[in-house]
């Protein structure tokens, strides 16, 4: 059953929960520090029955990751002008895991860095909202269901359940989160949607049983910057949790549509993974 209950006023960025010791990251959260143990970002390529070709991953293993013990995990999703890059290249999540981790402060998990551009060419290049590449985003959920999962699953000593299976991303990526994650509860136990886009399906499509979500789910994450024109999204999604009871937590933020807003959101949101 869904453990964090916090409804936050739209214009009240600041406010969170008890569940949330910090308002804000503090600075230096982002920054490399020394003398501290790091984790390792390897990069893997998976047959993709849903494509038809080979497919490239990054996955995230935590410091002192050991392979007798198995971990929970987060797929963390892109927007639409990036790839399985993106994160990596913008947002180090590896540096704010690890400084998390030195903190005491989050659970160990790995994190897996997908393209979310499910087709064959599946750079971000050209013109990245043509048609084929956004559809290719909604065929993702495919990808990630019948063939990501299972490789990681195969390839790394981690629990396959849903309680212990997350998964969130930034705009493009926020969407596939919340389309993907709602529509499949018994698979992902734990939802994050970092200023979703208009990819993110219309409320009442997203959430037809609220019942079932409010049974299923361990945590459900809306945020988004106080200045981003998509914020009328998350607020929509949050509204219509809000009036069917469903707790989740939305979380308004000081910024726009940047990686200064889903860098907080990461750290902030990890710290409430996997824990009872």
């Amino acid at each position: 059953m869904l453990r964090y209950i916090v409804l936050l006023a739209l214009l009240l960025p600041f406010t969170v929960g008890a569940q949330l010791k910090e308002k804000q990251a503090p600075e230096g959260f982002d920054f490399l520090r020394r003398g501290i143990p790091h984790g390792k970002v390897d990069t893997l390529t998976y047959d993709s029955g849903t494509v038809g070709t080979k497919r490239t991953t990054l996955v995230y293993t935590p410091p002192g990751f050991d392979r007798t013990k198995k971990y929970p995990v987060l797929y963390l999703l892109h927007g639409i002008g990036g790839d399985e890059f993106e994160w990596l290249n913008n947002g180090t999540p590896q540096v704010i895991l690890d400084n998390l981790y030195a903190n005491g402060k989050t659970e160990p998990m790995l994190v897996v860095l997908p393209n979310g551009r499910a087709m064959e060419d599946d750079r971000a290049s050209g013109d990245i909202f043509a048609k084929d590449k956004v559809e290719a985003f909604a065929t993702f959920e495919k990808d990630l269901l019948n063939d990501l999962i299972p490789f990681i699953e195969k390839q790394y000593p981690v629990k396959k359940d849903r309680n212990f299976r997350a998964l969130a991303g930034l705009s493009m990526g926020g969407g596939q989160s919340l389309n993907f994650g709602l529509g499949n509860p018994d698979t992902f136990g734990w939802i994050g949607g970092f200023s979703s886009a208009p990819n993110t399906k219309a409320p009442g499509e997203l959430i037809p049983e609220p019942g079932e979500i409010r049974e299923k789910l361990n945590l459900l994450w809306i945020s988004c910057g106080d200045k981003d024109n998509l914020m009328y999204i998350s607020k929509d999604t949050h509204d219509y949790l809000a009036k069917h009871r469903v707790p989740h937590i939305f979380y308004v933020e000081p910024g726009g549509h940047d990686f200064k807003v889903w860098k907080n959101d990461l750290y902030m949101f990890s710290q409430l993974l996997f824990k009872e």
